[in-house]
């Protein structure tokens, strides 16, 4: 299950992109150009199709439609979203118009849905017509509405976000609670665990047991992973560090390192579902000789399952390794009409420099770096 291609008009730094996408996406442009703002389409669509979100709060969870569009619209209101996806070996299209009506509520104004090129879904429609208040939901989100394509919104559902926040899994008490959503920056860590404990214990320690074998390559001295309860039932997450007295190198997830944590938590997100995982800058807290294989372990980690993984990054040393192909990774740049996006494999002067062995990194981070970084010099002047 994965995307396949991604249309947009109008949405945030883009006015346009039409981009072609494989299971693996690798996402790399210059500070605000749009990378966050490019994966969250697919969380946008997410939430839309989870049972507990719906259009109106993912457009209000934005900060509601002006924040949304473009600033390079040029008075054209409408913003589209259209996702080519491959699900369970059918060709799925979803299309997704939406602007707001003179009250500035979000208002649905095209939504399409195509299975095999069938066309199976075309709003507005003479209900919708009859009664616009309809227009303030999609289809998709309604399960009495969308049984001949629920494979499109529940395979939308399964999409997962991650960029922990190191901070919220040592002091989950600043995380706001939602029942039953995943926090993607790590606030319910522990909770995840906590309830994998209590409903699968031998799929948790099988988990905890690899992602432990995996962290000793970063953290050659963490000899063992294990959840445990305190007094008051709360879960916590020991390591045990090894120690010249036995069994005295215990920690709690309080005393682990940034760099530990982030790890930790790619390496659990990679293992648990079978969606696309959307990645930003995994990269950071990490050292270079952890990066450079992050790439090919997360392709190792999900070989099985097919996972798609789309991921944002700065860096060069996760994007040498050799097994990455100019199809996998989308350039973004800024121009005064809003962000282009192109395939790398597209750039000429990328696949000479590839052919003559430049590892991408360096083939393509140049060619998306700001155009005067170094006059960042003159600060201390």
């Amino acid at each position: 299950m994965r995307f396949q291609r991604l249309v947009l008009q109008r949405w945030r730094n883009f006015v346009r992109v039409d981009a072609p996408l494989r299971e693996r996406v690798f996402v790399v442009g210059p500070n605000a150009a749009g990378k966050s703002n490019l994966l969250d389409v697919f969380r946008f669509l997410r939430d839309i199709a989870e049972p507990r979100g719906g259009f109106q709060e993912a457009v209000q969870k934005r900060g509601g439609l002006l924040r949304i569009r473009s600033l390079h619209a040029h008075g054209l209101t409408d913003v589209v979203v259209d996702v080519a996806m491959d699900i369970d070996r059918a060709a799925w299209r979803y299309r997704l118009a939406f602007s707001q009506d003179n009250a500035r509520r979000p208002v649905v104004k095209e939504e399409k849905v195509w299975k095999n090129e069938e066309l199976l879904l075309e709003r507005p429609d003479a209900d919708d017509r009859n009664d616009p208040g309809r227009l303030g939901q999609t289809h998709l989100e309604q399960v009495n509405a969308n049984r001949a394509f629920r494979d499109v919104a529940e395979f939308l559902a399964q999409v997962r976000y991650l960029h922990i926040v190191p901070q919220l899994v040592r002091e989950p008490e600043r995380y706001a609670r939602r029942n039953g959503v995943v926090d993607p920056y790590g606030g319910d860590f522990l909770a995840q665990l906590a309830r994998m404990e209590k409903e699968r214990k031998r799929t948790l320690s099988s988990r905890l047991r690899r992602i432990n074998e995996a962290l000793r390559v970063a953290v050659p001295q963490l000899r063992e992973l294990r959840l445990q309860r305190d007094e008051s039932g709360h879960p916590h997450l020991l390591g045990l560090y090894e120690h010249w007295r036995p069994n005295a190198g215990w920690q709690t997830e309080d005393q682990f390192s940034d760099g530990t944590l982030r790890l930790l938590g790619l390496l659990w997100a990679v293992l648990d579902g079978p969606g696309p995982l959307l990645l930003e800058e995994p990269e950071l807290s990490l050292h270079d000789a952890v990066v450079r294989h992050l790439a090919p372990m997360m392709w190792k980690a999900t070989r099985k399952s097919r996972r798609q993984l789309l991921v944002s990054t700065h860096s060069a040393s996760l994007l040498s390794d050799a097994g990455i192909g100019p199809e996998e990774v989308l350039l973004l740049r800024p121009t005064r009409e809003g962000t282009e996006v192109t395939v790398a494999a597209e750039h000429q002067e990328i696949r000479a420099l590839l052919e003559g062995g430049v590892p991408m990194g360096e083939a393509v981070l140049p060619r998306v770096a700001p155009a005067e970084a170094q006059l960042l010099l003159r600060f201390s002047e």
